[in-house]
């Protein structure tokens, strides 16, 4: 059974819009988790249509590790200013920033990596979960790291 209650829950969870959440939830009866991976398959799907077009916008994302040993400059593209100026989206390029710090074994690429707060997902499925959640193709163009 599909109730408010369950489909707040699920867009809290996940960030998708409340119709999303709610034919995923009608979909698998109610179930949270089910749906949950109905609405990754998803975004993979909606991250793989949008991945054509152009992401002329973004934000370079800086960050300072706390030892002051390691910095990072991060240059994430989006297709418009809005989404560039969306705390989500700001929020990923910072996410990505501590990924990019924590990185160990540079042969493994940035987004075939395992995302350092899940390891069940890799970078480049934590960024369609942000393209389903935005709506807007998202791309790295470029990074640097610093060490001293």
């Amino acid at each position: 059974m599909v109730t408010i209650d369950k489909i707040k829950q699920l867009r809290q969870k996940t960030g998708v819009s409340v119709l999303e959440c709610k034919k995923a939830l009608k979909e698998t009866g109610g179930d949270i988790e089910k749906a949950k991976e109905v609405l990754r398959k998803r975004g993979k799907e909606i991250a793989q249509q949008k991945s054509q077009r152009e992401t002329g916008q973004g934000i370079v994302e800086s960050y300072i590790h706390a030892n002051k040993k390691v910095g990072i400059l991060l240059e994430l593209n989006c297709e418009t200013d809005f989404v560039a100026k969306n705390k989500d989206f700001q929020e990923l390029a910072h996410e990505i920033s501590l990924q990019i710090a924590a990185m160990d074994d540079e042969e493994i690429p940035l987004l075939r990596q395992p995302w350092i707060k899940d390891e069940s997902k890799t970078v480049k499925e934590l960024i369609e979960e942000y393209i389903s959640k935005l709506g807007e193709n998202i791309t790295i163009k470029r990074f640097t790291k610093y060490e001293i």
